[in-house]
């Protein structure tokens, strides 16, 4: 286990790593380029078709499928994990994971899990750098972290619809593999405090004078400072993850603002 690792475990905060994976829509169509599919051409909707979880303070990654478990209960599942996280790490999961579950927590008649925070990595890797490419892929590959589980593309997907046993077995590795590469990505984000607004470890810790990453009060101060547009701030810098902050105390503060 890492800093990170370790810091966050002692820490409190219960940090869940989340990948699903969803059936296609399927439609009648009558060609293969820029077409408008209708409602009434739609034959089935996408579904989630399984997920994967982890922990970080755990080493076991869960995985719950519509095959192995049954639709209703694998929704639960994610239900009563989501209900239980305090920070949600995925990539591209506000926009994709966690609103394809929240769709089947109301087809299944539940409400919303309790609150979570979302640290979504695909939007900090946008944010702050400039990849060839944003996809997990080819980040994780540029850090040296590994790689994706290789499939048979499409292929999987058709199998796996098909009930085929051996095409399920590789779905459930590609699945794990994504959350445990994912978690790797995170660890190297924010193990060297590239998560800008990472939720505050203090908030856990009940330290008001430690890193917002990973909570170390091994905090340094080098006579640097933290300017805003009118406000002067001690900056520090955790000696364990990197990451920079402020401190509350004020340097300087002017009173006058530019007239608008």
């Amino acid at each position: 286990m890492g800093d990170l690792a370790a810091a966050l475990a002692t820490s409190l905060p219960k940090t869940l790593t989340l990948d699903i994976e969803t059936s296609p829509n399927i439609a009648d169509v009558w060609g293969l380029f820029n077409q408008n599919i209708g409602i009434s051409q739609l034959r089935e909707s996408s579904r989630v078709l399984c997920f994967a979880a982890k922990w970080h303070d755990k080493r076991a990654t869960e995985f719950y499928s519509e095959h192995d478990d049954g639709h209703a209960e694998m929704i639960a599942h994610a239900w009563r994990l989501l209900d239980a996280a305090d920070i949600l790490v995925t990539f591209n999961g506000p926009s994709f994971d966690v609103k394809h579950l929240q769709r089947e927590f109301l087809l299944a008649g539940l409400g919303p899990p309790s609150p979570w925070r979302n640290v979504d990595l695909l939007r900090v890797c946008r944010a702050q750098f400039k990849f060839t490419s944003n996809k997990l892929a080819h980040v994780a590959d540029r850090l040296g972290l590994g790689g994706k589980t290789p499939h048979t593309g499409h292929q999987m997907w058709t199998d796996v619809l098909a009930g085929d046993e051996r095409a399920w077995r590789l779905f459930r590795k590609y699945c794990v593999q994504d959350v445990r590469l994912t978690e790797k990505l995170y660890d190297e984000l924010a193990g060297r405090g590239w998560i800008k607004d990472h939720p505050h470890a203090g908030l856990w810790t009940g330290s008001d004078r430690c890193c917002p990453t990973c909570g170390s009060e091994e905090l340094r101060q080098d006579g640097r400072w933290y300017t805003t547009p009118v406000t002067v701030y001690a900056l520090m810098t955790c000696t364990k993850c990197g990451t920079h902050c402020r401190m509350a105390h004020v340097k300087r503060r002017v009173t006058t603002r530019p007239a608008r």
